[in-house]
């Protein structure tokens, strides 16, 4: 679906939280605002213009820490973006998160009624992320961004969480997270897959051709150019609990860490299965030009070294035989750890809130996000598999067991619980730094 010629991104517009994967280590935070002044509103997104970081920064001093500002379709609202501008928007965003929560799965102790207040409500109106390679210079980035919300009475921070690396460079699952990130046209920045092409520009800034010549742009232009949506999500991981199904459906330890790396589709090292089929290979884990680059097709086509229902394939089935085209439903995916570790063995739960803070950058929230969510995460018709859900994030009931492809007969295991809980979230707009000066600037 790419054509030859190649797209010049407007860099300097973009933000940088856009395009850039986050540094390994890294220290992150979330804070979200409420705004009750549109006077003050506005002055929030005019500083804001001036603290986030763009996207042809990255081979500054400061290119490995930055800001972004993000706005839900409450918050343009609530800063008075006119009604015939917001309905040029996506319908899923102008919807809210917690409105799509049965297409994202978010049921039962996951949906919107058990989320984390102020999560799910009205109030969340801006959403400020900053990362940096460690705490100091998260909190210096803070430091210089906090200018921007300071003395404005009519807006009001309700929330906020840390996030930071965790000594292993792994999420609590016991997983090196990270790894994955698609090229996109016109950025600059190399994808992990070398065997990749790189995607349209479209696919994840908006205002420029997507993979099937579509050109989506929120009006007016200077609101929607280069900008791109964000789906933010707390996600709570109940690690215990992972742990005792591990060791309730393995022979030995050995075994244990194979079952771990078939379930997710690596070791827990990072190494994939597809190249270490085997054994775990620390060495490839930690080796960024080789630990991607793989396909499934030619080598593994019935899933017999990388499981079609493992999280990794299922995410993105690259180059294998699936219902529809995958190129439409890539995503920019980022996660960073929040809360304490549970301790090494440890196999009940100690009642800490764990788990990942996961953020979606896209020009497509219902292809790209709700599509991977609902038809490849929590189902497996897609690869003839029923309704079969993603292992490690899937909207597990309990009931519904785990079947890995091996010879001479399948391996079966115990019913799924659910190790992943949404304890909320939101879907965003990063606009433009354009964008931001545009809405500083807005008069009633």
């Amino acid at each position: 679906m790419s054509g030859p010629e190649q797209v010049a991104l407007e860099l300097d517009d973009i933000q940088r939280g856009v395009l850039s994967p986050r540094p390994n280590p890294y220290a992150a935070a979330y804070l979200v605002f409420r705004v009750d002044d549109r006077a003050d509103g506005r002055e929030l997104m005019r500083r804001a213009s001036a603290v986030v970081t763009s996207a042809a920064d990255s081979v500054s001093p400061r290119g490995d820490t930055w800001v972004s500002v993000a706005v839900s379709c409450r918050g343009l609202e609530a800063l008075g973006v006119p009604r015939a501008s917001l309905d040029t928007f996506a319908w899923e965003f102008r919807q809210g998160m917690a409105a799509r929560a049965g297409t994202l799965g978010d049921v039962g102790e996951s949906s919107p009624e058990n989320w984390e207040a102020p999560l799910g409500t009205p109030d969340v109106h801006v959403v400020l992320t900053a990362v940096a390679p460690d705490p100091q210079r998260l909190e210096s980035a803070l430091d210089g961004a906090r200018p921007a919300s300071d003395h404005l009475s009519g807006v009001t921070a309700i929330w906020r969480q840390d996030c930071y690396a965790l000594p292993t460079e792994t999420e609590h699952f016991g997983y090196r997270d990270g790894v994955s990130h698609p090229a996109v046209e016109g950025s600059g920045i190399a994808g992990s897959n070398r065997l990749e092409l790189p995607l349209k520009a479209g696919e994840f800034v908006l205002g420029y051709r997507d993979e099937i010549g579509g050109l989506q742009t929120p009006q007016p232009e200077v609101l929607g150019r280069n900008g791109s949506y964000a789906a933010f999500r707390k996600l709570h991981q109940d690690v215990a609990a992972f742990r005792r199904y591990l060791r309730d459906n393995a022979t030995s330890p050995e075994d244990e860490e194979l079952l771990a790396a078939k379930i997710m589709g690596r070791w827990r090292s990072g190494a994939p299965l597809a190249l270490s089929p085997q054994h775990d290979d620390p060495a490839l884990g930690t080796d960024q030009d080789r630990r991607n680059t793989f396909l499934y097709e030619r080598d593994d086509p019935a899933g017999f070294i990388t499981p079609g229902g493992c999280h990794i394939r299922r995410a993105n089935p690259r180059d294998a035989s699936v219902a529809g085209e995958v190129r439409l439903h890539r995503m920019i995916r980022r996660g960073a750890v929040y809360g304490p570790p549970l301790p090494e063995g440890v196999l009940e739960d100690d009642g800490a809130d764990r788990g990942l803070m996961f953020a979606f950058i896209g020009a497509h929230l219902g292809r790209q996000f709700e599509f991977v969510q609902s038809e490849w995460m929590n189902d497996g018709v897609f690869f003839g598999a029923g309704n079969s859900k993603d292992p490690v994030t899937g909207s597990h009931d309990g009931v519904t067991g785990l079947t890995i492809p091996r010879r001479p007969l399948r391996r079966h295991l115990t019913p799924l619980p659910r190790f992943v809980v949404t304890r909320g979230g939101e879907y965003c707009f990063l606009p433009s730094r354009s964008a931001l000066r545009w809405l500083g600037e807005l008069q009633n």
